[in-house]
């Protein structure tokens, strides 16, 4: 006989709407400790099950809504009322007098999470236990000290690949190809040995400018690829939307099991007291909606931000979680935070907005 339907308790349903901005934070937070890392099991349950119960409950489905909507309200109204835009306009100018350490914060990145590997017996992700000590802490403390950085980005990148053809768990450090492809466009900036290498070797007289071989060369190829410098943005926040979709569908969406796993090692329906399809479903969702946010450059410095708050949460609440792992995750959006959203972006159409336009982009980097 089939059970009664259950009837929509509308006071508990505002009660956890109101708590929904905090377990979309709370979620996302969660999320960011990549399950891979601080549980071994998961839960046996299958996708079509876990939408099917999750989505045809109406505390779960309720809290959900009611967050999408408080969202959306408080975008539209900021577009329209348009507040405290003098704050934006100097919190953007103040961002800008920051372009200059873009390369140095990029490589800084990039080097401490492969040092941590090496040291690690990991190769870049600690979910895959390969070893590659001695290769990975010279590639990382090269890229600190900034001595021939584009060909160090490039062989990092390589490396990469070639890990992720042996095992597709370092999707989970996706972020490791926007950031390379960065740092090779950018070079190693200032303060780096390149600079200074290329200072000495460009100064008439000096020794060492007998004998560099490569200075002319260097100095043709910055040339070249200077228009380019301007896509930076654009391929720092493509690569790190595409990292949070991946990580919203792969760890959470996609694969209940693990994602209710976490919250039972966590106790998370004690922090915020629904139940764990809500915390899963909160959590995926989240993931993958500042994702696309990045992806399509759509408030790209408030989703920068919003992304580095939930990291520096991640620290403090999940013990367990590996800190080296989320080094270039900061690294990236605190690079977004810097140059805003560059060419291609949602931003750049929304004129006075009070959002991150397309002619912040020339002076990104």
């Amino acid at each position: 006989m089939d059970a009664p339907p259950r009837r929509l308790p509308t006071g508990r349903v505002v009660g956890q709407a109101a708590l929904v901005a905090a377990l979309l934070v709370n979620a996302l937070e969660t999320a960011r400790a990549h399950e891979e890392y601080v549980v071994d099991e998961e839960r046996k349950v299958t996708v079509a099950e876990f939408l099917r119960e999750s989505l045809t409950d109406p505390l779960v489905v309720g809290p959900l809504l009611a967050g999408a909507l408080v969202l959306l309200v408080a975008v539209g109204g900021y577009l329209v009322v348009r507040p405290v835009q003098r704050d934006v306009a100097a919190f953007r100018a103040a961002m800008r007098e920051y372009t200059a350490y873009v390369p140095w914060l990029l490589r800084i990145s990039m080097g401490i999470p492969l040092i941590g590997a090496g040291f690690g017996g990991y190769l870049i992700s600690p979910a895959l236990g390969l070893e590659a000590r001695l290769l990975q802490v010279a590639l990382g403390f090269l890229l600190l000290f900034g001595l021939a950085t584009r060909l160090v980005a490039v062989l990092t990148l390589a490396v990469y690949l070639g890990g992720l053809a042996i095992d597709s768990i370092l999707l989970l450090q996706l972020e490791f190809v926007p950031g390379t492809l960065a740092i090779a466009l950018l070079g190693g900036g200032r303060p780096s040995g390149d600079h200074v290498l290329q200072r000495i070797a460009g100064t008439p007289g000096t020794v060492y400018g007998r004998f560099d071989p490569i200075y002319d060369y260097a100095r043709e190829f910055q040339t070249r690829i200077d228009p380019y410098r301007r896509f930076l943005p654009t391929i720092v926040r493509a690569g790190l939307g595409c990292t949070f979709v991946s990580l919203g569908l792969g760890q959470k969406l996609l694969r209940p099991g693990i994602a209710l796993a976490v919250v039972d090692r966590y106790d998370l329906t004690a922090v915020v007291p629904v139940g764990p399809e809500l915390w899963v479903l909160g959590a995926g969702l989240s993931e993958v909606g500042l994702g696309l946010a990045l992806l399509f450059g759509f408030f790209t410095r408030a989703s920068a931000a919003t992304a580095i708050g939930v990291f520096s949460l991640t620290l403090f609440a999940l013990p367990d979680d590996p800190v080296l792992a989320h080094v270039s995750l900061f690294g990236l959006a605190s690079a977004l935070l810097i140059t805003g959203s560059g060419p291609y972006a949602v931003d750049g159409w929304i004129e006075g907005y009070g959002t991150d336009e397309e002619a912040d982009a020339p002076d990104a980097v």
